[in-house]
C-alpha cells in the first residue's frame, strides 16, 4: 500500500459508510509554558488530493508553510480556533485542547457527518453524528495531518506575534516551549500575562518574587 492510500484509508472508508468526506481535527501548542493551543479541522476535497501530507512536527517549517498554502487553497472546508493561556488555566490543558478542537470544527458548515480525531480521547458535546479518535492519527489520516498542520503553522505565527510585543523572551525562536533558552529568560524576566500559570512547576524559579503571581 502506498503512502497516499495508506493516509486517505480513513477518509475513503468514512465518506463510503457515511456517503460523505470526515472532517480531521487536531490541535498545536499543548506542551508549551506560554500561548494558546490553537485547534484546526479540515475537510478535504478527495478529488483532488495534496501530496506529501503527514504530521506537522515531521515536517521543516518551509514545507509545513507549503502545504498549509495548498490545504486552505484546495481543502473543502477548513475551521481553526484558539484557547489562550488564562482559559488553559482555568480547565486544564487536556479540556482546553478538545474545546479549541470542538470550536474549530463548529466553524464548518453543514454539521458533519462525521469527525476523525488526534489522539485517544473523544470531544465532549461535539457537534456531529459520529466522531472517532484516532492514536497517532495525524501520521495516519490526510484530513487529520492537514489539521495538524494548520494548527501548527498558525500557532507559530501567533508565538512570532508575541515576539514582536515581547522581543526579550524570543518567542519567535522557541514558540513558548520548554527550552533551556526559554528557561533562562525567564529566570532573567520572570512570566508575562501568555505564560500558563498552572504550568509554574515547569517554569524556573531562581527568583520566587518573579513568580509571585503564580
Amino acid at each position: 500500500m502506498d503512502g497516499y492510500t495508506a493516509m486517505n484509508r480513513y477518509e475513503f472508508d468514512a465518506a463510503y459508510e457515511h456517503g460523505g468526506a470526515p472532517i480531521g481535527t487536531d490541535e498545536a501548542g499543548r506542551g508549551p509554558l506560554a500561548g494558546p493551543v490553537v485547534a484546526a479541522a479540515v475537510q478535504l476535497n478527495m478529488n483532488d488530493p495534496i501530496d506529501e501530507l503527514r504530521d506537522s512536527k515531521k515536517l521543516r517549517e518551509k514545507k509545513r508553510e507549503v502545504l498549509f498554502t495548498q490545504i486552505c487553497s484546495r481543502a473543502t472546508a477548513f475551521g481553526i480556533a484558539t484557547v489562550c493561556a488564562a482559559e488553559i488555566d482555568r480547565i486544564n490543558i487536556l479540556q482546553a485542547s478538545l474545546q479549541a478542537m470542538a470550536r474549530a470544527v463548529s466553524k464548518i458548515t453543514p454539521t458533519p457527518k462525521i469527525v476523525l480525531i488526534d489522539g485517544i480521547h473523544p470531544i465532549p458535546d461535539l457537534c456531529a453524528e459520529q466522531q472517532h479518535p484516532l492514536v497517532k492519527g495525524d501520521d495516519r489520516s490526510a484530513c487529520i495531518a492537514a489539521a495538524s498542520i494548520v494548527a501548527k503553522v498558525i500557532r507559530d505565527r501567533i508565538m512570532r506575534g508575541y515576539h514582536t510585543r515581547w522581543p526579550q523572551y524570543e518567542f519567535a525562536s522557541h514558540k513558548g516551549y520548554p527550552t533551556r533558552r526559554h528557561k533562562e529568560l525567564l529566570r532573567q524576566y520572570g512570566p508575562v500575562q501568555i505564560h500558563r500559570k498552572s504550568f509554574a512547576m515547569d517554569i524556573p524559579k531562581k527568583n520566587p518574587q518573579q513568580l509571585s503571581f503564580l
